[in-house]
């Protein structure tokens, strides 16, 4: 890849207020300059690249490869005056000549979104001298391209003489980004057509992410495009499969939603548990049953086991019923007289006592007279 260091100028004048390019003509650079940053530090990194502004004059950051200080200033440019393009153009050259490499080779990207109010001679003039200096340069024109286009291009024109091709410029009319305009052009693609940077804006790769950029975030789309699509394969053949038709249904169940078709498959299986009674359901493939078929299972399985202790209650609870009775034990006097003897603070003696047991021992002649008469 080459090696270059790169000054990129972008146009902050009043006119870069306008909302033609979304969400303005400021912001839509700024996603812009973002796209170029990357690209170069990605196709070689050590290739370095400053910023600055073309209507303050403001050289925002010198030569770096740290594109998170383009980035932090970038985002605190504000529209100013007027565009001074012959100005800006001399004061980044100015930049690119103190490059601590000198074996870089050199370019300037400037963004042109405003009218060019120079005299055609003097910007002829500087690009000739750009051209023996050897430094190429890019330029975006956009928003006031009509107005433009035909000055910047014999500026291009200019520079590249009769067989260069270092120099670009790229026309992009009025639309929702100016970042994706820029992806295929020769700005960002290079001299040679396969910089990494189509995949800055994830242009050319799955799931619009580059692998080399976040791996973490490729491996998580990826997985969950895998499950999605396994998901709906799974629907696609549980679709497929007929569904246990309800009374008088007919032809019905074609036109059943396939959230129905599994309620249906529930129910009958459901129903089928009731029929079997207390015997346990056969086992099933779960590898080979779709994710809904297996909810539907476990459910099959938790009511057969909810049915077995209900059973197991009521033969034990029968069982006990049936083998012991105490109405004969608590009918004895005798039993009872040893049961009162042993509770703490009771006097089997008492009067209250007596009478309780008398009353005992009625009820009991009572019971037998009646039973004799029967």
């Amino acid at each position: 890849m080459v090696l270059e260091s790169t000054i990129i100028c972008i146009d902050n004048s009043q006119y870069m207020r306008n909302g033609d390019f979304n969400p303005t003509r400021l912001q839509a650079q700024q996603d812009a300059v973002n796209l170029i940053t990357h690209s170069k530090t990605r196709s070689n990194p050590e290739s370095n690249v400053a910023l600055m502004t073309l209507s303050d004059l403001s050289v925002l950051v010198t030569l770096t490869t740290d594109t998170g200080k383009i980035l932090a200033k970038l985002h605190q440019v504000t529209p100013a005056a007027d565009m001074r393009f012959i100005s800006g153009i001399k004061i980044a050259h100015l930049c690119l000549k103190h490059r601590q490499g000198k074996n870089h080779k050199t370019r300037i990207i400037a963004f042109v979104g405003s009218p060019i109010e120079a005299d055609e001679k003097e910007v002829i003039k500087l690009a000739k001298k750009l051209k023996k200096e050897k430094v190429n340069i890019d330029i975006v024109n956009f928003g006031e391209d009509e107005i433009n286009a035909d000055v910047l291009n014999k500026f291009v024109t200019t520079i590249n003489g009769k067989e260069g091709t270092g120099s670009h410029l790229v026309t992009i009319p009025p639309g929702p980004h100016l970042s994706d305009a820029l992806v295929s052009s020769p700005i960002v693609q290079g001299e040679d057509g396969g910089s990494g940077v189509g995949g800055s804006s994830g242009a050319g790769f799955e799931f619009g992410v580059n692998p080399d950029d976040d791996p973490e975030l490729a491996l998580a789309l990826r997985v969950s495009m895998e499950e999605q699509r396994a998901r709906q394969q799974a629907e696609g053949g549980a679709e497929e499969t007929p569904a246990t038709p309800a009374a008088g249904g007919g032809g019905g169940a074609e036109d059943e939603s396939s959230e129905e078709a599994l309620l249906q498959r529930a129910l009958a299986m459901s129903m089928d548990t009731g029929e079997a009674g207390s015997a346990a359901p056969k086992e099933r493939d779960l590898g080979s049953m779709t994710e809904e078929e297996q909810i539907a299972y476990a459910m099959q399985m938790s009511m057969a086991d909810a049915e077995k202790p209900e059973d197991s209650a009521k033969a034990e609870s029968m069982d006990v019923d049936e083998k012991e009775d105490y109405s004969e034990v608590m009918n004895d006097p005798a039993f009872l007289q040893s049961v009162l003897q042993n509770l703490p603070g009771v006097d089997p003696q008492s009067e209250a006592v007596r009478n309780a047991m008398g009353a005992m021992k009625d009820e009991k002649k009572d019971e037998k007279m009646k039973e004799d008469k029967k």
